[in-house]
């Protein structure tokens, strides 16, 4: 079970940088390309940026080439929690921290086959590794 981080925005604005606080929570898009995860291969556990509950394991890193850091699976079963997100004229699904409800970004059905076939397409800035 997720133990549960609840801020005020004033709170949050204190904790984070301005970018940071676009992507997190205000459901914001870093540049493609930008961000510091984008090609690292460093071994270790990502986590929220906001309230540092673990998300990711680099092992599920890989190079989809599409400007953000992409995985085939969120670290744990409930690490995460998809919601649909209808903004921008399109249907997607938004991927965020099950601990805070920080938006990290999205998840795609192109992502590897033999993982499951998803791609979570996540913001460098979202995130913090704990290298290994």
């Amino acid at each position: 079970m997720v133990e549960k981080v609840e801020k005020t925005e004033t709170e949050w604005r204190s904790l984070l940088t301005p970018m940071e606080f676009a992507v997190l929570r205000e459901a914001g898009t870093e540049q493609p390309w930008s961000g510091d995860y984008v090609s690292t291969h460093t071994e270790g556990t990502y986590h929220c940026r906001a309230c540092d509950a673990p998300l990711f394991r680099s092992q599920a890193k890989y190079d989809s080439h599409c400007g953000w850091p992409s995985f085939y699976e969120p670290g744990e079963g409930d690490a995460v929690t998809l919601l649909q997100d209808t903004s921008h004229g399109m249907v997607r699904t938004e991927v965020r921290c099950a601990a805070c409800g920080s938006h990290l970004g999205h998840v795609f059905d192109d992502g590897p086959v033999d993982h499951g076939g998803q791609r979570y397409c996540i913001n460098s800035v979202s995130l913090k590794l704990d290298e290994a």
